[in-house]
Formats: structure tokens, C-alpha cells, sequence
């Protein structure tokens, strides 16, 4: 009998343009970053997650959402975790060049778990 790696579950706010990119995944991926944004950074905690898509998605693009995902654990521990303000609000930095990779290692679909208009 084999066991499953152990996972670290993320969270991601996002607005419906990158949403529609993930739905078009199946689910399963993340899209590339924009030039200007050199950095994927899901979230550590979904109070964050939502307090992100509510005070910045929905102002800036109607809608906001929060997604769940497991990442494989030994794989996301490669990357530094940064404080991004409160001690609670860690974000594990993701190069842009490295997300086909960090793709690769979502175990299972990719979640909405929040919608706010």
C-alpha cells in the first residue's frame, strides 16, 4: 500500500480574468504571470485569501475569489515564505519562470471556495 506525499493547502484570491484561465485548465494550473509580475504568490491563510479578494478584487475587477489547493509539501518548501504585513499574512514566493513546475506539483483541482461582487 503506498501513502500520498503530504500536501500544504494554499489559497489563492483572484479576480474572474485569471479565474476563467484556471476554469480553462481544467482546474488544474495556474496561468504565466504578466511581465510585471515576476512573482506567484499564493497565500498561506484563507482569512487573508478573503480579505484580499474582497478589499482589492472586487474594487479593481467587479469580482473577487478565493481558491483552495494542495501543493505537494517537500516541493512548496523550496520556496521562501514572506510576511507580508501581520504575522499571519505568509505568502511562499513563487518565481514566475518556476510556475510549469509548481503546476505540476498541484495534487487534485484547484477549488473556489468564496465569490464576492
Amino acid at each position: 500500500m503506498t501513502t500520498a506525499a503530504p500536501t500544504t493547502t494554499l489559497w489563492r484570491p483572484t479576480g474572474p480574468a485569471e479565474l476563467d484561465l484556471v476554469r480553462r485548465s481544467g482546474w488544474r494550473a495556474w496561468p504565466p504571470r504578466l511581465p510585471e509580475q515576476p512573482v506567484f504568490y499564493p497565500v498561506l491563510n484563507e482569512d487573508y485569501a478573503i480579505r484580499i479578494a474582497r478589499e482589492w478584487n472586487v474594487p479593481h475587477s467587479g469580482a473577487g475569489y478565493v481558491t483552495r489547493f494542495e501543493v505537494d509539501s517537500a516541493f512548496v518548501s523550496r520556496y521562501p515564505v514572506h510576511q507580508a504585513g501581520g504575522r499571519t499574512i505568509l505568502e511562499p514566493w513563487v518565481p514566475a519562470e518556476e510556475l510549469d513546475e509548481f503546476n505540476a506539483h498541484i495534487i487534485g483541482p484547484i477549488r473556489v471556495t468564496h465569490e464576492f461582487q
